[in-house]
């Protein structure tokens, strides 16, 4: 036998023998007792099922893992291995409302590695000093204060007016448009107009091409090589670092200066914001963090939703019309250049089902971890300490059980009452759902506001595929034709 070979068996007996020690080792407490784990498996050892969840996403199915697993093991929960952690995925509305109830009682916020080294977001909050967890209470207020619908309100013109300028300049002089790719650069540099006031369209462009690096290696295997989207994500996420970090220094010395107070947006919100002994409550870095953050949920996942509202109204023309007869009846009642206010928004309601509605079949965020902070059981079955959670929009958005025909593009889905609760999740749920739930709103319903009164819309690719990396993405950047609409 030659040495090649030999090498090979005594890999095969490594393996193997990992393998074994890898299951029987998930099986045990810390004690060595048996627990009664949910069912499941655990897949590959180090690896686990990770290639099998992300070759979902990638051929567009996301759904089909999770679909399948709980058609094998359980609709309830069921157990797996993904980013190297074990994982316990939590389905259905009851699994949805058992977390979201949980947090701090049971679980706690958690991030994979992979988004923590790119994005330098703070560890979990039960190896958080206090002093960490009262900075990230006054953080979140300034968020919050930031983007409550009284703000917003200061917001909806501007929204309005760079609408209508994106619309002109990208889209007006061509007969066809490849919607995502102008979205992602029409939000992009809303989300920095808003949280930054930055309105030098190369500058916004100089933080957005690092930035598309740092979105596509969020949720990507560790591993830091040179190609990797893990690494590129890495080598983006220092220059945005770095081009944020300036732009903060500078915007605290103008704040010194007295040169801004207004506080309209983010950035000088941060800045002047202070504690009871007159001390800013925000370093320059938890600040960049925090923009980072912001510019992941308020431009990356809105640009998404945005895309697919745009997909669907090129696709049913006769939703389009609907659409299109609300937003008129909200036009006619203004004069030619009067932009867009808080009462117009409200008005918008078969808009908004039509928003939903998309949202449920391509929703921006797939889902969320957490960590668990104690032993607890649930459904009969252990969670231990340690283990990570995930919930996650497949398995309520497409399940018939919530939303007969599934399939089925239908916004009356959202009249009435809408929904059964815990079914309809795209921005979470709980203490932890997405705080720029109403900036969400705000910032579609502006954009398809515009679109539909300047523009009919058609797509060129009819059965143009969807894979997900990890949000959803048109594979041709969805093509439309558009003529004027009136």
């Amino acid at each position: 036998m030659d040495l090649f070979c030999i090498c090979g068996l005594y890999l095969a007996i490594l393996y193997v023998s990992l393998s074994l020690v890898y299951l029987v080792r998930k099986h045990k407490s810390r004690d060595g007792t048996d627990i009664n784990l949910p069912p499941g498996r655990m897949g590959w050892p180090v690896i686990g099922e990770t290639l099998d969840f992300l070759m979902a996403a990638s051929r567009g199915t996301p759904w089909k893992f999770i679909r399948d697993r709980t058609l094998w093991y359980s609709t309830d929960v069921f157990r797996t291995s993904l980013l190297g952690e074990n994982i316990a995925v939590f389905c259905g509305a009851s699994g949805n409302k058992f977390l979201f109830s949980s947090e701090n009682k049971y679980v706690t916020s958690w991030w994979p590695s992979s988004m923590k080294k790119i994005t330098h977001f703070p560890e979990n909050a039960e190896n958080s000093s206090k002093e960490r967890s009262s900075s990230s209470t006054k953080t979140r207020s300034i968020i919050l204060d930031f983007l409550k619908p009284e703000a917003l309100q200061h917001c909806i013109p501007i929204m309005d007016s760079m609408a209508r300028e994106h619309l002109e300049a990208d889209w007006a002089p061509y007969d066809k448009v490849r919607a995502f790719p102008l979205l992602k650069k029409y939000t992009f540099a809303l989300a920095s107009r808003l949280f930054m006031n930055i309105q030098d369209p190369e500058q916004a462009s100089r933080l957005a091409d690092p930035f598309a690096l740092v979105s596509a290696g969020l949720v990507s295997v560790p591993i830091n090589f040179p190609g990797t989207a893990f690494n590129k994500a890495i080598q983006g996420g220092k220059s945005i670092r770095g081009e944020l970090l300036s732009i903060v220094k500078k915007r605290r010395k103008e704040v010194m200066e007295g040169k801004d107070t207004a506080a309209r947006d983010l950035l000088s919100r941060m800045l002047l914001s202070e504690d009871e002994n007159g001390k800013p409550v925000m370093k320059e870095t938890e600040i960049v963090n925090v923009i980072i953050g912001k510019l992941i949920a308020g431009h990356d996942s809105t640009s998404t939703a945005i895309t697919f509202v745009v997909k669907y109204l090129a696709e049913y023309p006769d939703i389009y019309e609907k659409v299109l007869k609300e937003q008129m009846e909200i036009a006619r009642r203004k004069g030619p250049d009067e932009l867009l206010n808080w009462e117009d928004i409200k008005k918008m309601r078969y808009s908004w089902m039509v928003a939903c509605e998309a949202m449920r079949l391509c929703p921006s965020g797939q889902g969320a971890f957490r960590q668990a902070i104690t032993d607890f059981t649930y459904n009969g079955f252990t969670i231990p300490k340690g283990w990570k959670t995930y919930w996650t929009v497949h398995s309520t958005h497409k399940d018939p059980r919530y939303f007969p025909n599934p399939e089925k593009f239908d916004p009356s889905r959202f009249d009435g009452s809408g929904p059964a609760p815990f079914t309809f999740v795209p921005f979470g749920g709980g203490p932890r759902m997405c705080p720029g739930k109403e900036f969400a709103r705000v910032q579609i319903l502006v954009f398809m506001h515009n679109v539909v009164t300047k523009f009919r819309l058609k797509k060129v690719i009819p059965d143009e595929k969807i894979i997900y990396s990890p949000n959803p993405v048109p594979a041709s950047g969805l093509p439309i034709r558009i003529e004027p609409s009136i």
